[in-house]
């Protein structure tokens, strides 16, 4: 158990090694004129670089790196593994443009180094009548998910602040719901604290900084941990709150499922690639109504909010 003192100490550094990784990373990027370009398909019309997600990273992984070398373990961290090579592959997309397949293969790399580390969907309690799993179904359904889940995330980071407010949404929620303190709660709380941070950047007028593939990519990754978390045995809603699990995760995640499987279908009914990026998804037709990305960002994040409301109070 943190203590106290420890935990502030953990916040306040989350917050302030976060806001100095991303300041510094944005000045390297627009040096070496690593600068996202303004294309039909962008939603912002100033500079930007794609550098915010590696700012968010660094800042966990200097608060972990520090805790293991003094034998505190905070968090498992090995899930520290695959979730850096979700972060180098989208920084690598973010700089140089990586090929949609090489970057699924490195997706499918990182979820079997996650099933590897004993994070499983074996039990589907009860959906469509099946329960327990045969385990190679299992990998291949837990593959699909972790996959599904990464580019969900992905998907939805196309203006600003949209991305890192879904997925702060759906840390809280899930520390919140949980019945006692998750094993997650130390990187759950790193995490929040290192994207507080990224609504100034990512807000700001002029000098913008994006989350990028690298950001999006890893903490999807972090998402589908959880949600595989919450699949097993070990993970317990409180009871003034039990709903099926699997509900219960379509809640906390609604809009990043509803997006991907909406633009997916759409591509494929026009005969594209449902890999082919455009501006057919729902935050960008509806930041052509307002134009206003706050606004955009704001009405998503309270519809989210009130259907996790809404699904615990009907169900």
């Amino acid at each position: 158990m943190i203590l106290t003192e420890d935990l502030i100490l953990i916040l306040f550094s989350s917050f302030f090694i976060s806001s100095v990784a991303i300041y510094s990373t944005h000045q390297i990027f627009t040096k070496k004129l690593m600068v996202d370009t303004v294309n039909k398909r962008s939603s912002h019309t100033a500079s930007a670089t794609r550098s915010g997600g590696l700012g968010v990273f660094i800042s966990l992984f200097l608060i972990s790196t520090y805790h293991y070398l003094l034998g505190v373990e905070l968090y498992d961290y090995s899930i520290l593994i695959p979730l850096s090579l979700l972060l180098i592959v989208g920084l690598y997309d973010d700089i140089y443009q990586l090929d949609f397949k090489l970057k699924f293969i490195f997706q499918i790399i990182a979820a079997k180094i996650l099933i590897d580390n004993g994070l499983l969907i074996d039990n589907l309690h009860g959906v469509l009548g099946f329960y327990e799993l045969n385990r190679v179904f299992a990998q291949f359904l837990t593959i699909f998910i972790i996959v599904a889940i990464v580019n969900s995330i992905n998907f939805i980071d196309g203006i600003d602040g949209l991305a890192i407010s879904i997925i702060s949404l759906f840390i809280i929620s899930f520390e919140f719901f949980s019945n006692t303190n998750s094993p997650f709660l130390s990187i759950s709380l790193i995490t929040i604290f290192s994207i507080i941070p990224m609504y100034y950047f990512n807000f700001r007028k002029q000098d913008k900084v994006f989350l990028g593939d690298s950001g999006s990519l890893f903490l999807g990754g972090l998402v589908s941990v959880y949600v595989i978390y919450i699949l097993t045995n070990n993970y317990i809603i409180k009871p003034e709150f039990d709903l099926h699990k699997v509900i219960y995760v379509i809640s906390i995640l609604f809009y990043p499922i509803f997006d991907i499987i909406r633009v997916f279908f759409l591509r494929i009914i026009k005969g594209k690639s449902p890999f082919e990026a455009d501006k057919n998804h729902l935050h960008h037709l509806l930041l052509k109504r307002t134009n206003s990305h706050v606004n955009v960002t704001l009405v998503i994040f309270f519809f989210s909010l009130l259907l996790i409301l809404l699904t615990q109070i009907i169900l």
